[in-house]
């Protein structure tokens, strides 16, 4: 009883995110998840007692997948600068799938301060890798700059999806990676400045 229950919630997970891909949070409702599982709608309130139930459920199971993804690709990488990059890229690549971008935009509108609260908690590794790492670059207060990085990446999330052509998201992931190890120095100019500081202990 126990396994076709699981069974059955995992069903429903997997039509929430057809529904989401397809048709956006809007397309979400108990009566869509019951024609697309085979169930009636009453029985769907059996596994999930509201669409807020069911997307914190949703997220609960797909948000700590992603992260481990994030995880892997910064592990995969040596220097910690190569980690930041990582990082900003495996978001933005996320962020172009259609599924990740519908469950997060529905999180926005359906889960309260406490649901958003529970599911931060379960992604307190990354969140600590991302903190190890700036400080290896030498950040002194790393938290700090772990939060301006999310807040870098979630800027050019927001861009990418205003984006028009793929080539255009490839500019912004690269100019946000830039950002986020340079700041706001432009391709290049740490290296001209290297130079023109060793021209000057010369002369």
């Amino acid at each position: 009883m126990a396994e076709h229950r699981q069974l059955q919630q995992a069903a429903l997970l997997d039509a929430a995110r057809v529904l989401l891909a397809e048709g956006g949070r809007e397309a979400l409702n108990f009566g869509a998840l019951a024609a697309r599982t085979g169930l009636a709608r009453s029985s769907v309130y059996e596994y999930f007692r509201s669409k807020s139930e069911l997307v914190e459920a949703l997220c609960t199971v797909d948000l700590p997948l992603w992260a481990a993804e994030i995880e892997a690709g910064m592990a995969a990488r040596e220097g910690a600068a190569e980690r930041v990059e990582a990082y900003v890229r495996g978001q933005l690549a996320l962020a172009a799938d259609p599924v990740h971008r519908a469950v997060v935009a529905v999180a926005e509108y359906e889960l309260d301060d406490a649901a958003r609260a529970r599911i931060r908690a379960a992604h307190t590794g990354l969140t600590a890798m991302v903190v190890r790492t700036l400080e290896e670059l030498g950040h002194a207060r790393p938290a700090v700059a772990a939060s301006l990085l999310q807040g870098v990446v979630e800027a050019a999330v927001r861009q990418i999806e205003r984006a028009r052509e793929s080539t255009d998201s490839a500019e912004i992931a690269d100019a946000a990676v830039r950002f986020a190890l340079n700041g706001l120095r432009p391709a290049g100019a740490a290296a001209t400045a290297a130079v023109a500081d060793g021209e000057t202990d010369e002369g």
